[in-house]
Formats: structure tokens, C-alpha cells, sequence
């Protein structure tokens, strides 16, 4: 559904996006994460015709965001970060309007109308002025207007920054809702987030791409273990466990190791070795902020 080739954005000297490729299917919920000013908003902005690339592609249901920008925007619902809605007007009377610019009319509008006030829980709402709702409230209005012209891509940015965990959980269940017909890609800085919706993951740092993969494959990216010993231990032996990254001590006889690989028989073999009697080894994978931190932190 969505396909970004060797995607670049110069603005002067600097590259804002540097050569990123990845792609999304129906049916998937991609999370698109980094730090600020990564690259994120950018090319968020440019798969939904806001920006024009510098270099590279991207194709929305088969067109190319330049070549036929009408055709990708019927195939596309966007809610930017900053979600611009016009306050004065009602709810109902925004996404008449909405729907007009899209040119649905009659019959099929005020069925689409209904459709997205049930989907985003907009029942109570829908005869108020949007500048007297609660953010939440607003939130579900600006979801609600790039699902009326029933896209096949939505592009979320920030889609639940602000809202309490309330609604939180009440976007979260719209967004599952969506997705099982569509093709989500969302950006967020929570992590919680992440792990409750994504089933794939792209990270970007500094314009480039730093990973791309399954949130589990990610936790199992690295691997932490934790060990406590009934005496002191010589540390400098340490040097013996092939695959060991770092460790740090965490108090008196316990250990934190780092690796990239599950290295418990290593340890136990190490341990065995030195006739060190181990009390307790525990592996705790990485939590997913452990690795977002460890691959942008440059």
C-alpha cells in the first residue's frame, strides 16, 4: 500500500532525510519513530503531498506522490501533529464540509458521516462546536475527517500526544479498528504505544534508517542478564565470556551483563570454570526504550 524508495529531503546543506527505503501493507500498523528532528514529520509530510522530495520515491496504492498527487491524496488520511480544525464550526457541519471537498454528496456522505460519528465515538459530540471539546474530543474529530473519504493509508503523527490515559486507550481502539482494512503508519514517542498497537517498527535517526523490524525481534535485538554470586569474583575474568558487550556492577556480588546473544550457558560454564557458585541468573530482554535509546543516542 505505501512504498518509500531511496527517499531524500536537502534542505541547503543539510539532509533532513537521507536515502530511506521501506514499505507497509494492507493490514499493517506501522510505528515510525525518532528522536525530534529526525526526519519523521518530513517524511510523513512528503508521502501525503505536503513536501515535494528532493530525491527518491514514494508510492501511495500505486502512485507516485509527484507524478499523480490527486490519486494519492483520495488513497490517503493524514492528522498531522498539530491537528488544524476549525473551531468554529460543529462537528457534524466540519465533516459535511470535509466531505464536500472530497466531493461525496447526498445519500453516500450522510451515511459516511454516520459511519465515522459511530467509529470515533463522536455520538454526544456531534451537534458541538469543536472549540468546546476536550482535546480528546478533537482528537477523534481530526481522525474522523481523514477516515470520511475511507482512504486506503491513514498517517497518524502524534495521534495521542496530550490525551490522558483514558483517551489513550479509546484512540488505541479506533486505530485497531481501522487497521483491520487498511494501512496505518503512526509516529509517537511512547513506547507503550508502540508495543500495544505495531506489529513492524522503523526507527530513523539523523535521516537515515537505523532499524526496521518486528517489535519482538527488536526486544530480542539485545540481551541483558543479570547474575549474583555467594562471593566476591575476580571481574577481570569477565574477558572469558566470548559475545560479552559490557557489564556493570550493580551491587555487592551481582552483575549486570550486555550481549547481543542469549549467553547464559556461557556464563554458567564461566561460572562453573572459576568455581563460582551462582545464586542467581536471570535474562531480562531489552525494553523497547532500551533499544530506541541505544540506536539514536548519536
Amino acid at each position: 500500500m505505501i512504498e518509500v524508495k531511496s527517499l531524500s529531503k536537502i534542505y541547503g546543506q543539510q539532509k533532513a532525510v537521507h536515502e530511506i527505503s521501506f514499505s507497509a501493507k494492507k493490514g499493517d500498523i506501522l510505528g515510525f519513530l525518532g528522536p525530534n528532528g529526525a526526519g519523521k514529520s518530513t517524511t510523513m509530510k512528503i508521502a501525503t503531498c505536503y513536501l515535494a522530495p528532493s530525491e527518491g520515491k514514494v508510492e501511495i496504492c500505486g502512485y507516485e506522490v509527484q507524478e499523480s498527487p490527486m490519486d494519492v491524496k483520495k488513497n490517503v488520511g493524514y492528522l498531522p501533529e498539530h491537528n488544524p480544525l476549525y473551531k468554529e464550526m460543529y462537528v457534524h457541519e466540519y465533516l459535511e464540509f470535509i466531505g464536500n471537498l472530497h466531493q461525496i454528496k447526498g445519500k453516500i456522505l450522510k451515511n459516511r458521516i454516520k459511519e465515522m460519528i459511530e467509529l470515533c465515538g463522536l455520538g454526544r459530540e456531534e451537534r458541538k462546536k469543536i472549540g468546546t471539546l476536550s482535546k480528546g474530543y478533537r482528537q477523534r474529530v481530526g481522525l474522523a475527517q481523514a477516515l470520511l473519504h475511507d482512504p486506503q493509508v491513514l498517517i497518524l503523527d502524534e495521534p495521542t500526544s496530550g490525551l490522558d490515559p483514558n483517551q489513550i486507550m479509546e484512540i488505541r481502539q479506533v486505530i485497531k479498528e481501522i487497521s483491520k482494512e487498511k494501512t496505518v503508519i503512526f509516529s509517537t514517542h511512547i513506547m507503550q504505544e508502540v508495543e500495544a498497537l505495531c506489529n513492524r517498527v522503523v526507527i530513523i535517526n539523523l535521516g537515515k534508517i537505523v532499524a526496521d523490524s518486528t517489535v519482538e525481534k527488536l526486544h530480542q535485538n539485545k540481551n541483558t542478564v543479570f547474575v549474583e554470586f555467594d562471593q566476591r569474583i575476580d571481574t577481570q575474568t569477565f574477558s572469558q565470556i566470548s559475545d560479552l558487550e559490557n557489564w556493570e556492577n550493580i551491587g555487592e556480588n551481582k552483575f549486570v551483563l550486555n550481549s547481543q546473544t542469549d549467553i547464559r550457558k556461557e556464563i554458567f560454564a564461566w561460572a562453573v570454570q572459576n568455581q563460582w557458585t551462582l545464586l542467581e541468573i536471570r535474562q531480562e530482554k531489552s525494553s523497547l526504550e532500551d533499544v530506541f535509546h541505544r540506536l539514536t543516542q548519536k
